[in-house]
């Protein structure tokens, strides 16, 4: 493949946005029309999965083909470098711009901050634009400029962010580009222009909800721009388009979880998946992806094979020709026959699990082979900060407390971690039973068919301990002291 055939990649990845979002998927309760083109041209995969039913480590899988214990990005805490990318790991940046490209970042990180070595610039990409923490306001903001901070000028985020994607675009239409467009929508804090909300507001919406559709609206307004510019440009025949989420919907009090007679928080629609950000079942982990590449894919097709965000590491750069000029083994497989038409063959078991601080195996882990898929329930408490009945004692306690402390502190202060380490000994309660189903035959998780089959049980929770020993065993390995802390018992 020479210099001039090589194929642009504009990988767009929104935050906490589900299947329900998008208008095809969601019985027309919210309006996207530009996400509905995509799905109309290109590859939409109906089982397609996350690294993770949070932001960062979910972000760091994506960018390493890595499952994201082992690149040490375990949760979203920014101000304890939880959420940072190890320096030994390879980054799909690093891989385009070593081949070649200009690479760009447009939007939100959230795999490092407050050390320049973690930040994008010094993670292969030759152009940065947003912010490093985990969120930002969409109105009053600060925005980072290849390592420079500038305030905002009021410019609404999601608008901002799309001009300077289509800047990145127009700059480099010569040249082949890897964009990685990370949109900060629809993540809290819910802010949207107001005739948009109040549209959806007058469907009957509650705020919530209202705001977080009008939020999607002008995400996708803006990526129609994006591809209006590519057939301006006459790039869009060669140039691979994704999109994705880096997790399911936050849901503040998840449908699921809620009592008999209890109402929802809001009537954000999930496509039936049980579960929300946070959680491994489906709502959290089960995310969108469509890809459009005209010059090679067919268009209108919905792929039903599995697939994970660590696959898009070695299949980019099939599709590109690039080398992967890492040495960390990747756990993705290329998916490249698959978007291509072949079948599916021998589908791997994927893995997940997610919880505050320091991971457990048994708590919020996940395993799927085929059709089936196990279970260990997130242990009540172990979500969220305070929980009494986790603290191991009054010294415990006050540790975790300055944990929480810190993490609302200036993010400027990097100096306070070394008032809270090491991480709090926790002691769980003791684990829920595992569950197990079928998702061929029940895609809404309703049907726990555990007892129904010991045999497979027994054979799962051994394969996902297994997994979890050697993720956990090249986290450890991690030199940077703050990735590299024991996990610690938890009885």
């Amino acid at each position: 493949m020479t210099q001039s055939q090589r194929p642009n990649v504009i990988l767009i990845v929104a935050d906490d946005m589900g299947y329900g979002d998008f208008g095809v998927f969601s019985e027309g309760r919210v309006r996207t029309p530009s996400l509905d083109r995509l799905v109309s041209e290109g590859i939409c995969m109906q089982q397609h999965y996350s690294g993770s039913p949070i932001c960062s480590p979910a972000r760091a899988s994506l960018l390493t083909g890595r499952y994201p214990h082992r690149s040490g990005a375990i949760t979203q805490h920014d101000l304890f470098g939880l959420d940072r990318i190890a320096l030994r790991e390879t980054t799909l940046a690093d891989c385009f711009g070593a081949a070649g490209y200009r690479t760009g970042l447009v939007g939100k990180w959230h795999n490092g901050s407050l050390d320049a070595r973690f930040e994008p610039n010094a993670r292969g990409f030759d152009e940065f634009v947003g912010f490093c923490g985990g969120w930002s306001d969409y109105y009053n903001y600060r925005i980072q400029i290849d390592g420079r901070t500038h305030p905002g000028d009021g410019t609404y985020m999601t608008d901002l962010l799309t001009e300077r994607a289509c800047d990145y675009v127009d700059r480099h239409k010569a040249d082949s580009f890897f964009l990685m467009l990370a949109y900060s929508a629809p993540h809290s804090p819910f802010q949207a222009p107001q005739p948009l909300v109040d549209k959806y507001l007058a469907i009957g919406f509650d705020r919530t909800a209202a705001t977080t559709y009008a939020m999607i609206e002008v995400m996708d307004d803006g990526i129609g721009r994006l591809l209006d510019r590519l057939d301006t440009l006459d790039l869009a025949e060669n140039t691979i388009v994704l999109f994705t989420s880096d997790n399911g919907p936050a849901f503040f009090n998840p449908p699921f979880m809620m009592q008999p007679g209890e109402n929802p928080f809001n009537e954000r629609f999930n496509a039936g998946l049980k579960g929300s950000k946070g959680w491994v079942y489906e709502g959290g982990i089960r995310v969108p992806m469509v890809v459009r590449f005209p010059a090679r894919l067919a268009s209108g097709v919905r792929n039903h094979d599995l697939a994970h965000f660590t696959d898009w590491f070695p299949t980019l750069l099939n599709m590109c020709g690039v080398a992967n000029v890492g040495d960390c083994p990747l756990d993705g497989r290329d998916l490249t026959p698959q978007l291509t038409g072949e079948p599916l063959n021998d589908p791997p078991r994927r893995f997940w699990q997610w919880n505050f601080y320091y991971p457990s195996i048994e708590t919020n882990a996940a395993v799927r082979d085929g059709d089936w898929k196990l279970v260990r329930p997130m242990i009540a408490g172990t979500r969220f900060y305070k929980n009494p009945d986790l603290y191991v004692g009054p010294e415990d306690a006050a540790r975790t407390e300055a944990f929480i402390q810190a993490d609302f502190r200036q993010r400027e202060e990097p100096g306070a971690l070394q008032d809270v380490l090491p991480v709090p000994r926790i002691k769980y309660p003791k684990s829920e039973p595992p569950e197990l189903y079928n998702l061929a035959q029940d895609p809404g998780e309703t049907r726990d068919l555990a007892e129904n089959h010991p045999d497979r049980v027994h054979r799962l929770l051994t394969e996902l301990e297994t997994w979890f020993e050697s993720v956990e065993g090249d986290r450890r390995s991690i030199e940077d002291p703050l990735h590299s802390f024991e996990a610690m018992p938890v009885r």
